[in-house]
């Protein structure tokens, strides 16, 4: 891997109009919210939408490529272990037990859980299991002791060290009391905010019961409510390229995984009361802006909300290409590399080109970050 002088930040700006949804709700059950401006915004939080870009990566990509977060990895390390090596359950755990032992993570309140929940690679246990494999009978038949010793010398600790899955490498992973397995986060997610204020509402709604109706009883089966609410959504995102490609160590892996990232990012949409509402929709700007300064969130554009009129994310897209041109201007940190994906026309469109370029299609945009990014590392490596 060559060493890139200047940080390269790839910031990404989509827009996105929901309709009556309920992405992500709070304790209460309905949309989550928040003031900004002065006024209540419809909010979908980061862990949200960092989740539905996971789960779009657990869909689209191979699964010994893929990452689970659990408290239950000697659950998994067991099934892996019966699955490779034949041992019965029983003996697999034990052996699980004593593979984890050395990484001195606490354990949780139910029997075999670790304390908090741990970010790890399918690749990664299976290389734990690698280690064993072939003496997996041997072992299983010394004692606690002899097994424990004989495990200790294994480098456990250093298959969860490296050749981290994209997830990880993109997300990081957090972990309080052993220094060695944390992983910093390439990625930063915002909390995507509506462009305009929003009043919270409910559907009400009732189910029929089929026997009822056809014995011809009246009312209803089940009622209930659901609160909803429809946004703009101001949605922001930013991959540290020097991160990532320290946490894969491989530069054009690193550049792929920021073409993985982006495109998950505007695909995915939170699943909240997905069956109910039938919410996914793409956003109506996808904007990239790579900076060798600093992260640039633009969610100051819409600290006066939008008025609600008719072509709301217009407006929208307006107020944020004047946004990143202030920016620019007044803060004299011209971007090293701009595109935009979107269908306006007219004025919004020509602002828009203003400040990021003309318009392209979502695959050109891509293919224009990955040639910008492989370039600047190339250029560095002279």
């Amino acid at each position: 891997m060559t060493f890139l002088p200047p940080r390269l930040y790839v910031d990404v700006h989509i827009l996105q109009t929901v309709p009556p949804a309920n992405l992500n709700r709070d304790d209460q059950g309905n949309p989550k919210e928040a003031y900004y401006g002065g006024t209540r915004r419809s909010r979908v939080s980061s862990q949200a939408w960092k989740r539905a870009t996971r789960m779009y990566f657990t869909q689209h990509l191979p699964a010994h490529d893929a990452a689970t977060r659990t408290r239950r990895v000697a659950s998994a390390l067991t099934g892996r272990i019966v699955g490779r090596t034949g041992l019965d359950e029983k003996n697999a755990g034990r052996l699980a037990d004593a593979l984890l032992a050395p990484l001195k993570i606490s354990a949780g309140r139910k029997q075999g859980d670790t304390a908090y929940l741990l970010f790890y690679g399918h690749r990664q246990l299976d290389n734990v299991v690698g280690l064993v494999s072939e003496r997996a009978a041997e072992l299983a038949a010394l004692d606690d002791k002899a097994l424990q010793v004989e495990v200790e010398q294994l480098a456990v600790a250093a298959q969860f060290s490296s050749g981290h899955p994209l997830d990880v490498a993109l997300f990081g992973r957090m972990v309080a009391d052993i220094a060695a397995l944390r992983v910093d986060a390439a990625v930063q997610v915002a909390h995507a905010l509506s462009t305009h204020a929003v009043s919270l509402e409910f559907d009400y709604f009732t189910a029929v019961d089929d026997l009822a109706e056809e014995e011809r009883e009246t009312g209803a089966g089940m009622i209930g409510t659901i609160g909803f609410n429809s946004a703009t959504l101001y949605r922001y995102a930013t991959v540290g390229l020097h991160q990532l490609r320290e946490n894969l160590g491989d530069d054009a892996a690193a550049v792929e995984g920021v073409r993985k990232f982006l495109t998950a990012f505007a695909r995915s949409v939170p699943s909240g009361y997905r069956n109910s509402f039938a919410h996914q929709t793409l956003p109506s700007l996808v904007s990239v802006v790579v900076r060798s300064d600093q992260p640039v969130n633009l969610v100051t554009a819409y600290e006066e909300p939008v008025a609600p009129s008719a072509g709301i994310a217009a407006a929208s897209a307006r107020r944020l290409a004047a946004e990143h041109r202030t920016a620019v201007d007044g803060w004299g940190d011209t971007p090293v590399f701009t595109a935009a994906c979107h269908g306006f026309r007219d004025e919004t469109a020509q602002r828009l080109e203003e400040a990021f370029g003309p318009a392209v299609t979502f695959p050109e945009l891509l293919d224009g970050l990955d040639g910008h990014l492989s370039a600047a590392i190339a250029e560095a490596a002279r």
